[in-house]
């Protein structure tokens, strides 16, 4: 097996061991951390990586993210999640190529490499027509990108429009029948996609590895997610599903269930330990400890969850009710990024600003934990990934000692997660192998890359337009029931995504 030294760097094990300002050697064999020794004691290797200036830190794990969504990246703002959905799942969509995914996938591995992310999680919608060359583009892309990355297929077995309540009375008779007559991937085509890939492209064997992924409990029927959960079981792979992103959707588990989305969830037998519940903004104490008893984890989104005005989750409530917590950045079609560096500083904001008590406030270690061991634990990989140290796989991020947010370098966790972008990045290794190095990719031509994905917008931009116009009908609609769900009582503890203080979180 190759070995490589990266020599004479910093290191940051994880968020919580004391910071040694000495250097070190990092040995690599193959795709894991062999040792960590004195800078200067580990001399044999094949090769040999000068990394003095450096400070070494494990790769973020970004749990959530959409790549389908960059086409549209900066086009809307100022919409709840509930109507960015008429243009994040438009009822026109985009006529893609393999190449125009293949593209578009590739920006998103780009952008989460260049701020800081070595593993993350692609919740990929196929859109209305199942195209297996379009999943192949997706895969294609990020085995090329040198990134280690799950995808999911945001799976669905209902038409999305049924995954409200109010339709009947908030949509026009005939855009109702229009949403409900819209094609759709069969719910068994894509539990077939997932089993057959799982041949290949299996997360324990393979870099780029697939999940289970349905979307939402109310975007599902009871029997698809008790398959979605049959087929992860068989095939041991994570599963994760959107869950209480917003206040409608604590009013619809109420309307379609009689109970939280969390305690149906529970009853279908869904959660259990490598499931991520995504978002989780709106839960109830007794929501917590069902997730906390059944060992699945609740995913923080606090960017995403902030620019559609979700909320933000309560993440000392999570902590402190023994639940794993995660993070993601979401799509860039609502956040118009996709980095973790940025999701990190709203994640410890966002916890201050919801609480008056300090003392409850999110450090910056917990956050980055969340970010890389809480993010393994998720995904059933804490022996292996989220920290620098032996035996676990080589997806290292060095940062130059002289980005401004590191100079003078006191406490380097709180500085990365407060002061670093991502153009403190030198280096970028994943599974042993450097896939940026002097702040250039070296798997991918970066400005060809920009301007082919700039020459594919520019030749949809007339179709982007067209969509847009077709979604005025469903904007009417989800405005109305947006705001008849505003007027409908949820559960008296609710935990609010919004301000902790008694004047405020009574205001619904």
């Amino acid at each position: 097996m190759t070995t490589l030294v990266l020599s004479g760097a910093l290191i940051m094990r994880d968020g919580h061991t004391a910071f040694a300002p000495d250097p070190v050697d990092i040995l690599i064999e193959a795709d894991r951390i062999k040792a960590i020794e004195p800078a200067g004691t580990i001399t044999a290797a094949d090769r040999r990586v000068e990394a003095g200036g450096l400070l070494a830190a494990p790769g973020l794990i970004n749990g959530h993210l959409h790549s389908w969504d960059h086409f549209i990246k900066g086009r809307v703002e100022n919409l709840p999640m509930e109507l960015m959905m008429a243009h994040l799942r438009p009822a026109v969509p985009l006529p893609l190529t393999a190449d125009d995914i293949y593209l578009r996938t590739m920006m998103t591995a780009v952008e989460s490499l260049r701020t800081g992310a070595t593993t993350i999680v692609d919740d990929l919608s196929l859109g209305q027509n199942f195209d297996r060359s379009h999943v192949d583009a997706a895969l294609q892309a990020y085995a090329d990108a040198g990134i280690r990355t799950y995808v999911g297929f945001s799976m669905i077995d209902k038409a999305v429009v049924d995954s409200w309540p109010f339709v009947e009375e908030s949509f026009a008779p005939g855009t109702l029948a229009w949403l409900r007559s819209l094609p759709r991937p069969k719910g068994d085509a894509l539990l077939d996609l997932v089993r057959d890939l799982a041949k290949t492209h299996h997360p324990a064997t393979s870099r780029v590895g697939v999940l289970v992924a349905p979307s939402a409990p109310q975007r599902c029927t009871d029997d698809f997610l008790r398959d979605c959960r049959q087929l992860a079981d068989d095939l041991d792979l994570p599963a994760m599903t959107h869950v209480l992103e917003t206040r409608l959707q604590a009013v619809t588990a109420d309307i379609f269930w009689g109970r939280s989305m969390v305690e149906h969830l529970a009853a279908l037998g869904f959660l259990k330990p490598k499931t991520a519940l995504v978002h989780g903004v709106w839960l109830t104490p007794r929501d917590r400890d069902l997730i906390a008893e059944s060992g699945a984890s609740v995913q923080y989104n606090p960017w995403s969850n902030a620019a559609i005005g979700s909320g933000a989750a309560d993440y000392r409530a999570l902590r402190d009710a023994g639940i794993n917590v995660s993070m993601g950045s979401d799509g860039c079609g609502v956040t118009f990024n996709c980095s973790m560096l940025l999701a990190l500083k709203f994640g410890t904001g966002m916890g201050r600003v919801r609480d008056a008590d300090y003392q409850r406030w999110p450090t910056a270690a917990e956050v980055w934990e969340s970010a890389t061991t809480g993010g393994a634990r998720a995904l059933g990989r804490e022996q292996e990934l989220g920290r620098l140290a032996p035996g676990h796989k080589a997806d290292i991020v060095l940062y130059r000692q002289t980005s401004m947010g590191l100079v003078p370098l006191n406490a380097p966790v709180r500085q990365i997660v407060h002061g670093e972008s991502g153009g403190g990045i030198d280096t970028v290794l994943v599974d042993g192998e450097i896939v940026m190095q002097g702040g250039r990719l070296t798997k991918i031509d970066e400005l060809k890359l920009i301007g082919d994905f700039q020459a594919a917008h520019e030749r949809l931009l007339d179709r982007i337009h067209a969509s847009e116009a077709a979604a005025g009908p469903v904007l009417d609609g989800l405005g109305r029931l947006y705001r008849k769900s505003l007027s409908t009582k949820i559960a008296a503890d609710t935990t609010r995504g919004v301000f902790n203080l008694p004047s405020v979180s009574e205001a619904w």
